[in-house]
């Protein structure tokens, strides 16, 4: 979850430092700092808190060098205050480490170094591992060595930097496990290094991704890898197709509300290059999918966590309905510990923005071992759960900084939409009329979530009705049963209001007893095949003295007339529906969470990408 970034040239490191930790700040803000080697001494600059408070901190005591290491954390071991922020110091003061990950042995590994003398400054995890690389350079060993030998000490998955002042002009960074990203950016005559792309945008395209069990040894000259035994690696440098205009905010007050409104661009990315509408046919090359592939799968098993998941339930109803494969979702958490059953021509799909979500890294190795044929669908280029899979289709959404994800859910639905007609085809299971009917339908996309996002004020009026509400209950059915836990789950997460989703077909079965005046009960009622189930409920809804605000398909004079409030939606073919239904309360959540004074692209507790468990 944390960010790093490091830097070795001829700059000042500090100002590299902070503006690339402010381009990861989603990724963690409970506090921030650096370490530069300065005049020949490691100076620390840290601070509990967003990085705004680092930035004060450098202003009445700045730091300049030539290398640093930088990081903004989410805690996890220790409170967040200034003794836990990174980066943690060495017992001697001579070398200094920023983490991203879990020791999970750290309590052990504390004792024996508290036996040995050790006296700990902090509460984190962290730093039982610069006290082992402080223990190892004492010994002798140059700091490459000394991290290769504490690595070798830890469990879990890692993100590790480190600096010393014993070798001032080179920063080792290692990557243990599938979680912990870290990402080098080659420069001329300097080197960059984050946990995520968008730290370096602004300086270098050109990038390398660790794997799992590789470490990197920066100077300004030369990026060195190598595996954990020692032995050099050639690494393939990657030329990453963004640029830094797409990772900032531009004119818009929060990342949230420009990444919803950049949705008409990253559909029409994720279509372009994939349907040929001349001959209505589909081309995904990266799944690298052939028709004795297609022919040969048994079962989809699609896992995810959070939004990416709410994208696999809708997956799961357009697989199933126009491919005809079974399909089930699997949230990754639970999939990699209960035994998952993989049987020959089974396909597992991960859907993650990141890439780097540790739960579902750790279900795709999961299925990898039990036998199954893995694919994914991820917007950040070059992440491990794109280069572990067999086939892959990325998102083409491009940066996505806002800490709750929009065009991260609207374009794997497209995605998902396109993979289930190509499996059709391949498959010999559509005829081609409706082939034809399914592809044509893909121009529309673009254009009707454009229609949506033209009505923004109609949400905002609604938002004015709903900001003071404590609670509020979404029900859906079918294909939009995911929208509603998605609009859910996009208003709890940044106006903290508790918002619960459930099948609205279900709501007799509970929910039913919490409607009153004061919970506002939001209905997804487009015109699909559940279209009068919908009705039904919100009937339910009104006669219990219930206000009912339903996201309905254009000139629904029946439902305008029942409901008190309604968030219109062009019409639209009913398998698309939940790309076009999910756009409102997007604005909805959005614009409740603003007027309530919240942190739209910061929420507390929050980081863009869970890469610890």
């Amino acid at each position: 979850m944390c960010g790093i970034v490091g830097y070795v040239g001829a700059r000042d490191a500090s100002t590299v430092i902070f503006n690339g930790l402010r381009r990861l700040e989603y990724r963690g803000y409970d506090s921030a700092g650096m370490a530069l080697i300065q005049n020949g001494e490691i100076e620390v600059r840290r601070d509990a808190g967003k990085l705004d408070q680092l930035a004060l901190l450098l202003q009445s005591d700045p730091v300049s060098g030539n290398i640093g290491i930088g990081h903004t954390r989410w805690a996890t071991h220790g409170k967040p205050n200034k003794r836990n922020a990174h980066p943690q110091v060495g017992a001697t003061g001579e070398v200094v480490v920023v983490h991203n990950g879990i020791v999970e042995n750290f309590l052990e590994l504390r004792d024996e170094l508290s036996a040995e003398g050790v006296v700990f400054k902090s509460e984190t995890d962290t730093e039982v591992i610069v006290q082992l690389v402080d223990r190892y350079l004492e010994l002798g060993h140059d700091l490459a060595e000394a991290a290769r030998l504490t690595i070798g000490h830890l469990d879990g998955a890692h993100g590790i930097v480190l600096l010393s002042t014993k070798e001032p002009d080179r920063i080792v960074a290692a990557r243990l496990g599938n979680a912990g990203a870290v990402v080098i950016g080659v420069g001329q005559g300097e080197m960059f290094l984050a946990s995520d792309i968008p730290a370096m945008l602004e300086h270098t395209r050109q990038m390398i991704f660790l794997e799992p069990s590789q470490m990197a040894i920066l100077t300004s000259e030369n990026a060195e890898i190598r595996d954990m035994d020692g032995k050099k690696i050639e690494a393939e440098v990657h030329a990453v197709p963004y640029d830094a205009v797409s990772a900032e905010r531009g004119e818009f007050k929060h990342f949230m509300l420009k990444e919803i409104y950049e949705q008409v661009r990253s559909a029409t990315n994720t279509i372009g290059g994939r349907v040929n509408f001349e001959e209505n046919r589909i081309q995904l090359p990266q799944l690298n999918l052939d028709q004795e592939k297609a022919r040969g799968i048994r079962k989809i098993i699609i896992t995810a966590c959070g939004t990416a998941a709410h994208a696999g339930m809708v997956g799961k109803v357009l697989i199933e309905r126009i491919a005809r494969i079974p399909t089930e979702v699997d949230i990754a958490s639970e999939f990699r510990y209960r035994e998952p059953i993989i049987e020959d021509g089974t396909v597992v799909l991960a859907i993650s923005q990141s890439g780097e979500t540790a739960d579902t890294l750790a279900a795709m190795a999961e299925a990898k071992e039990r036998g199954a044929k893995l694919w994914s669908i991820v917007n950040t280029f070059g992440s491990q759960a794109m280069r572990i899979a067999d086939g892959t289709i990325p998102m083409q959404a491009g940066p996505e900084i806002g800490v709750a994800s929009t065009k991260a859910y609207t374009t794997p639905l497209i995605d998902l939409y396109m993979l289930a007609i190509l499996l059709a085809e391949l498959r010999q299971g559509i005829d081609e009329s409706q082939r034809v009917e399914y592809v044509q339908n893909i121009r529309l996309i673009p254009d009707l979530i454009g229609r949506c996002l033209d009505r923004a004020d109609e949400a905002e009026r609604i938002a004015w009705r709903m900001k003071d509400v404590s609670h509020c209950l979404y029900l859906g059915r079918g294909i939009n049963m995911p929208t509603a836990y998605e609009g859910a789950l996009k208003l709890k997460e940044i106006s903290y209001i508790h918002a619960e989703a459930y099948p609205a077909g279900e709501m007799k079965h509970g929910p039913i007893a919490l409607i009153d005046e004061e919970m506002p009960v939001i209905a997804i009622a487009v015109k699909d095949p559940w279209y009068e189930k919908m009705l039904s409920q919100i009937e339910q809804t009104k006669a219990r003295g219930g206000v009912a605000i339903v996201v309905a398909t254009d000139g629904d004079e029946l439902i305008e007339d029942i409901v008190d409030h309604v968030l219109w939606v062009p019409d639209v073919p009913w398998l698309l529906s939940p790309i076009t239904s999910i756009i409102p309360l997007q604005l909805l959540a959005y614009h409740i969470a603003v007027l309530r004074g919240a942190d739209v692209d910061q929420p507390r507790n929050l980081a863009k990408s869970v890469t610890v468990e």
